[in-house]
């Protein structure tokens, strides 16, 4: 069955021509790849790797809002959210699996667009689409991305296997896509009220950047591989710093200690987060959007783990009694609490 989309815009092709015209978007360049866009599935073959793979769905109005979200934009950032999943598990992303949703209110140059923010997100990541597809939706985009990474066995990390006294690790900076999130929330309510009122960014492209278009931290696993450090544990900061460090805890029957003027975070944040009259500690905390990386070391690599740039060492594992806490400006302890990121409606 023809999509909406293509008899709207394109009568003479349809869904089939339409995934092979698309399909000259993609290039591979993973060995692993067998078989991609074209065929009745994908084949891959990873060799002696462990296979790890992870599957999201987004919806318009839910994960995204297009108000302000560009397209090609929208494109790169579910490419990166996908791939993070795997790198959360130190694992290499390789091949993707794409399948598009849209309704007539999309013309062939929005989803163009899309696809393109996709390709661009897929290029920078060295990440082979090896499957298309496209559908009718009844007013929303959907899309949902599959992807699929390599990891050795002996390098393959979860959230278990933290020890007392290792120290926890974050990658990158946080709350800054939090704040760029509430900057576009005001001004899509200025500009609902007076559409001719133009936006005010000025000086806020870091926070709009790292909302709209965030970057992988593959940077930070194959750093990690060149300094031949192993953590002892991993995951993907995408609810908070709080979540994530919970999340390690509980799953290796430990506690935790963070101190609060170790989390890491750009002076703009800090000085926007004032502005809007939020606690910038509260907001490192229990932001979203991140997409950086937590992972636990052991002492022995304290030294190995200052040479891997980006990286901030912002607490340590305890016993399990000890709890979960974070050490505030003043040495009192407060207990941490993953209130995690709730999307607006």
């Amino acid at each position: 069955m023809e999509d909406d989309m293509t008899q709207k815009e394109s009568p003479q092709l349809g869904k089939y021509e339409l995934i092979e015209e698309f399909a000259k978007f993609f290039d591979t360049e993973n060995g692993s790849t067998v078989v991609g866009i074209g065929d009745d599935a994908a084949v891959t073959a990873p060799m002696e790797e462990n296979v790890v793979s992870s599957t999201k769905v987004f919806l318009e109005n839910v994960h995204f809002d297009l108000t302000y979200v560009p397209l090609c934009h929208l494109g790169y950032k579910v490419v990166t959210i996908a791939i993070s999943d795997l790198l959360g598990m130190n694992a290499i992303p390789t091949q993707l699996l794409v399948n598009v949703c849209v309704s007539n209110r999309f013309d062939l140059k929005a989803v163009s667009e899309l696809l393109d923010g996709i390709r661009a997100g897929c290029e920078n990541a060295h990440v082979d689409v090896v499957g298309l597809d496209l559908g009718t939706s009844r007013k929303d985009l959907v899309i949902t991305i599959t992807a699929l990474g390599e990891c050795e066995p002996a390098r393959l990390l979860t959230r278990q296997g933290a020890k007392e006294n290792e120290l926890i690790c974050v990658s990158g900076d946080f709350a800054a896509a939090y704040t760029g999130l509430l900057l576009l929330e005001r001004e899509k309510k200025v500009f609902l009220a007076d559409p001719g009122v133009q936006p005010d960014f000025e000086g806020k492209d870091y926070l709009l950047r790292r909302q709209l278009k965030p970057e992988p931290r593959l940077d930070i696993v194959e750093a990690l591989r060149r300094e031949d450090i192993l953590p002892t544990t991993m995951t993907l900061v995408s609810d908070g710093i709080a979540a994530a460090a919970m999340q390690i805890c509980k799953a290796s029957q430990v506690g935790c200690d963070l101190f609060e003027e170790k989390l890491p975070m750009t002076e703009l944040t800090f000085v926007t987060l004032k502005d809007l009259d939020i606690v910038h500690t509260v907001a490192a905390l229990n932001g979203g959007d991140d997409y950086e990386l937590m992972f636990t070391i052991r002492q022995s690599d304290f030294e190995k783990i200052k040479k891997v740039e980006n990286v901030s060492i912002i607490g340590y594992i305890k016993d399990k009694a000890s709890g979960y806490h974070l050490v505030t400006g003043d040495n009192c302890l407060v207990e941490l609490q993953a209130q995690g990121f709730r999307q607006k409606q």
